[in-house]
This record gives C-alpha cells, structure tokens and sequence, in this order.
C-alpha cells in the first residue's frame, strides 16, 4: 500500500466521528462487538448505535457520554478526547433528524427509573385527594356558603378572626433518603462530617443505598453524579449534576438535597484538583 492510500485510509474513521473511530479501534484490537458487549456490559444494541455514529439515538445524554468513554477506556483511547468528542457531536445534533426510538420490553435501559415511579406514585395520590375534596365539598350536607351575617355578627367574627393566630407553616416533607444507580459501574463513596465511611461501592445498575437516618452530616464522592438517581421520602429530587465531573464533599443530608430541589438546576460543585 502506498503511502497516499494509507494516509487516505486512516483519515476515513476520523472523519466519521466518534463512532467510527471506536469502530476502527475494535477492529484493530481484534474484538467483535459481543466481546465488547460481555467486557463492558453494555447492551450490544447501544454500541452498535454508538458506532453507527447515532449518538442522539440513545436513551439520554448520559449515556452517550457514559458508554462511550467506558468503550474508549477498553480499546485504548483516550478518554478525555472521546468524551469532548461525543459533547460537541451531541450539541451539533449528530446532523441527524432525531426519531423516537422504539421501546422494547425488558429493555432496562427504557424502562422508567424508581425515582420516577415514585413521582409518578406521589402525584396520583395528590390527584385523588384533590378530587376526594372536591366532590365531598360539593355534595355534602351542611358544607355550602354559610349564611349572610348581620353588621354586628360581622364585626364581632372579624375582631375574632384578628385575634385568632395564623396557623403556623408545614415544614417540607422529609424521609429517608434513598440513592439508586441507573448505570452499572458507578463507583460511589458516603461518609459522615468526620470522615468516617458510611458506604462504599462500585454499584451495579438498580443498586440502591439508603443515608442512615442517624448519619452526622452525610457527604458524597463520585464520578458519576448523573447515574445516580435520589429520592427523599419517595419524592424524586434533581440528580447532583447532569456532568459528567467528579464531586465531592456535597451534603446528601433531606434538608440539604430539598432545598436543591427549589433552586435552579445546576451542577454540584466539583472536588478541587488534587484532592
């Protein structure tokens, strides 16, 4: 082969994008896409989308990121440039038009997370109350307008209703806090104000971990923030960040991860390098 045919066949994968180049890398590794499958465990299906160049065809952006960079590390890639790679591919859209992907059952990848069911749970709940209240209001003797006072009447029932206190404000709901990975691999790390360790593991997908509800001043470290899934008290709450960075140090107690959950969405903040 001359050396203006291999400079032309080693450029066609780069222009390919991501997918190509992982493609390109199996190949010279030797692998197929099931031995990929078994040492990654991720679904063949994904890494055959990953490599058609179909980023946005994925259940989410996590993914994409995720299983790339996990595919990268196997075939020695750089992981870094993989994953910057897969971020500007996904933010042009892949110049593909995006097309709902089918749902297979028992495809765990689609299948909606327990975060999720619990919101979904919470919400019905608040639903059939609402219409309990309505309907028992509505229909119910002795519960309609009640009757025009006189001037006097009125007067004295005002002062009363001055004198009568506010009801003081229900706190917001709290509960166990319960921590649940979406991805297999995620390695995670629970520890109290003082250090010591409260749990520590790499966590498969559907693993879940609930903060002891004696636990001083929970923290967390992890890699993976946008893997885990939180609920407190079975109410769904935002992830610690949707990035794909490292953080550490973040309070994981209910009143810190509620009050994140009024606030805008943002990223947690990150360890500080070298830490």
């Amino acid at each position: 082969m001359s050396d203006e045919e291999t400079l032309e066949h080693e450029a066609v994968p780069e222009a390919g994008g991501v997918g190509a180049r992982l493609k390109r890398a199996r190949e010279q590794a030797g692998l197929d896409l099931e031995q990929v499958a078994a040492e990654t465990r991720i679904p063949q299906r994904h890494l055959l989308t990953i490599e058609e160049g179909a980023l946005t065809d994925l259940p989410a952006r996590t993914y994409a990121v995720g299983f790339s960079r996990t595919y990268a590390r196997l075939v020695g890639l750089d992981e870094r440039e993989i994953v910057d790679q897969v971020r500007e591919e996904l933010a042009q859209g892949n110049d593909r038009s995006v097309t709902p992907a089918k749902f297979e059952p028992g495809d765990p990848a689609r299948v909606p997370g327990r975060g999720l069911a619990w919101f979904a749970l919470f919400a019905a709940v608040l639903l059939m109350g609402g219409i309990y209240a309505f309907y028992s209001s509505y229909f119910a003797p002795g519960l309609g307008p009640a009757p025009l006072k006189g001037p006097e009447e009125q007067v004295a029932a005002n002062a009363q209703g001055a004198a009568t206190p506010a009801p003081a404000q229900t706190p917001a709901a709290t509960g166990p806090v319960v921590f649940t990975s979406e991805m297999d691999d995620t390695w995670v790390k629970f520890y109290d104000s003082k250090g010591d360790r409260l749990f520590e593991a790499q966590m498969a997908k559907g693993d879940s971990f609930t903060i002891p509800a004696d636990a001083e001043g929970p923290q967390v470290w992890t890699g993976r923030p946008y893997a885990l899934a939180i609920t407190v008290g079975g109410r769904a709450v935002p992830k610690l960040s949707e990035e794909d960075e490292i953080i550490k140090d973040v309070p994981v107690t209910a009143e810190a991860l509620l009050a994140r959950a009024d606030q805008p969405a943002g990223p947690a903040t990150p360890a500080p390098s070298g830490g």
